[in-house]
C-alpha cells in the first residue's frame, strides 16, 4: 500500500478515494490498533472532487466534513445573512 499511496499509511493521515461515478467514497486511516475504512455511498448527487495535479491534496477539518456530506466545499453558500457595520 504504501508504494500506491506514496505516503506512509501509519502516519495517522485520512486516505479518501472516490469511485468513478463520483457517489461513492472510502477513507482509510491508521487508528494505532489497525488499518479502518469508512465507506459512504450517496443515494442522491455525487461528491465533490478537489482539482489536484499531484495525486494529493490538503484539506481542512471543514472542508473535508462538506466533503463527506455530499457539499460543494469549494462554494459553500452561508445559510445566515451576513451583518453590516
Amino acid at each position: 500500500m504504501q508504494t500506491q499511496l506514496l505516503a506512509d499509511p501509519f502516519s495517522g493521515q485520512l486516505f479518501v478515494f472516490r469511485g468513478r461515478r463520483g457517489d461513492r467514497l472510502k477513507v482509510l486511516w491508521w487508528d494505532g490498533d489497525g488499518m479502518c475504512l469508512f465507506a459512504k455511498r450517496l443515494e442522491h448527487g455525487q461528491f465533490f472532487w478537489p482539482q489536484t495535479r499531484e495525486g494529493k491534496v490538503a484539506l481542512s477539518p471543514a472542508q473535508l466534513s462538506m466533503l463527506l456530506e455530499g457539499i460543494d466545499w469549494r462554494r459553500p453558500v452561508r445559510t445566515a445573512p451576513t451583518l453590516a457595520v
